[in-house]
C-alpha cells in the first residue's frame, strides 16, 4: 500500500516536472529564435534594439505616456517586453515617415503592427474600450 502510494508520488511529480520544463523550453526556444541572424546578418531583437536606439530622440512625453496606456493591457510580468517590441516598431513608424516626433497616429500604427494576428480582437476592444480612434489604420487589421 505505502509503496504504491509512494509509486504514483513520483509518477505524478515526473509528469509535473516534465511539464514544467516543456513549457520553460518552448519559452526558451522562442527567444532563441529572436536571437537568430537573418540574412541581412541581424537578429530581430538586434533590430528592435536599433529602432528604439535611433528613435528615442523622437519620443515626447505625451508619447511616451501613450505607449505606457497601451501596454498597459499586457500582464505586468511581460509589459517591459512588450513596451519595448511594441516601441521599436513604433520608431520603425516614425523613423520610415521621416516625422520630427512620435505622433498618437505613429504609437496607434506601430501598436497594431506589432501585435499578433491572434490577439486583434483583444486590441480591438481594448481601443474601443479607451476610445481611442483606430479608423484610419483599419487596414491594417485584415
Amino acid at each position: 500500500m505505502a509503496n504504491d502510494f509512494f509509486m504514483w508520488f513520483i509518477i505524478f511529480w515526473v509528469c509535473v516536472l516534465l511539464l514544467f520544463m516543456s513549457i520553460g523550453g518552448y519559452f526558451m526556444f522562442r527567444k532563441f529564435i529572436k536571437v537568430l541572424p537573418k540574412e541581412d546578418g541581424k537578429s530581430k531583437l538586434d533590430w528592435q534594439n536599433h529602432y528604439v536606439d535611433t528613435s528615442r530622440h523622437l519620443w515626447t512625453a505625451d508619447s511616451k505616456a501613450f505607449l505606457d496606456q497601451l501596454v498597459s493591457p499586457v500582464p505586468t510580468a511581460f509589459r517591459d517586453i512588450a513596451k519595448h517590441s511594441i516601441a521599436a516598431r513604433i520608431g520603425q513608424v516614425a523613423l520610415e515617415a521621416h516625422a520630427n516626433e512620435v505622433t498618437r497616429e505613429h504609437c496607434i500604427e506601430g501598436y497594431i503592427l506589432a501585435t499578433p494576428k491572434r490577439d486583434y480582437r483583444s486590441l480591438t476592444s481594448f481601443l474601443e474600450k479607451q476610445k481611442i480612434d483606430y479608423s484610419a489604420f483599419k487596414h491594417l487589421l485584415n
